[in-house]
């Protein structure tokens, strides 16, 4: 593992100062990082601890929404009670991350930061990887790609993004708050990741020195109609195959509002907007419902282009999209 200054910070405006030096990176639990740099997979000369910088303050908003702390622990927000109680898709989400040991240390940021966990990128015995080594090629499409990326690809990276977090948060249209250099500036979910174009080494739109400081959740209508349903290849500690989040707002039994999000296919939680419309005005536990439910399912899946090991993934997530909308249907909070 290579050598590095380390700093504390105490409050965010130092930390953002403190990450102006070249080649600078936050840490707070560490679960990814560390575990990259001990690898050699990335490389920081300075390592700023976030850790007493204030930043973990879970509350209410003025709206009737919430702000998540970027420094909250995992588990931390998946208990909280106005997570639980207005937001239960985001507690699904993040229960089903990892194993407890690991919720206890990552952060709700750190979770936004994660890097892939394609088999290429994370050894560095494997030479060609252009999210790693850019300009190296992605040995990944010729290789073993069983899980990686069936929406969103480019020629240069077929990775994905491996946070189930990120996938509820899409559903329910969250807000990521920076600070940099430049001051604070807000950022919507699905703005914030990047899909790999002819850049992969870059996961996000985050600037030099930008900081993560909160995630801001308005007033959700899918406290009742939820559910998060994640496909992977053993029961705990994997990651999503496919992974689908699901909210529905009901009134008199009729779909009024609706959201769906995939995870395990792309390089970030794939969202179509307007996807979800034919499920307005259709009512949760009939056959049309079910039609409809599909159809959002050939929506979402729509362009999708398998490599040879993943071809497995079209189908897979398309029943577990009509299923996630059966499951969501159902009261309380999508329960089965």
């Amino acid at each position: 593992m290579q050598s590095f200054f380390y700093d504390r910070a105490t409050h965010a405006n130092q930390a953002v100062g403190l990450a102006q030096q070249p080649d600078s990176r936050f840490i707070a639990g560490g679960t990814n990082l560390l575990d990259l740099m001990k690898n050699d997979v990335m490389h920081a000369s300075r390592l700023i601890d976030l850790n007493r910088a204030g930043l973990e303050a879970i509350a209410a908003t003025a709206d009737g929404g919430l702000s998540l702390g970027a420094l909250a622990r995992n588990s931390d927000t998946a208990n909280h009670p106005l997570v639980r109680q207005r937001y239960p898709l985001l507690s699904q989400a993040l229960l089903a991350g990892a194993s407890a040991q690991v919720r206890n240390m990552a952060t709700n940021g750190g979770n936004l930061m994660q890097r892939t966990r394609c088999y290429y990128f994370t050894d560095p015995a494997f030479t060609r990887c252009n999210k790693r080594v850019p300009g190296s090629g992605c040995a990944a499409m010729e290789g073993i790609n069983r899980i990686h990326a069936i929406l969103g690809a480019s020629a240069a990276c077929i990775a994905t993004h491996p946070s189930d977090l990120c996938v509820a948060l899409a559903a329910l249209d969250a807000v990521v708050v920076v600070c940099g250099p430049q001051g604070e500036r807000r950022i919507p979910i699905q703005e914030f990741h990047r899909l790999p174009g002819d850049q992969p080494q870059v996961d996000t739109v985050l600037a030099p020195g930008e900081l993560i400081t909160a995630i801001l959740l308005g007033p959700s209508p899918f406290a009742e109609h939820s559910h998060y349903l994640k496909v992977r290849d053993r029961a705990s500690y994997a990651f999503a195959l496919v992974s689908v989040a699901v909210g529905l707002a009901l009134a008199g039994g009729v779909v009024y509002q609706a959201a769906v999000a995939l995870g395990g296919v792309a390089a970030k939680p794939w969202r179509i907007p307007g996807a979800e419309a034919p499920l307005l005005g259709q009512r949760p536990g009939t056959r049309e419902f079910d039609r409809r439910a599909a159809a959002v399912a050939e929506t979402l899946l729509a362009g999708a282009r398998p490599f040879k090991g993943n071809q497995f993934k079209i189908p897979l997530a398309h029943r577990s999209i009509v299923r996630a909308l059966q499951l969501a249907g159902r009261s309380p909070g999508g329960a089965a």
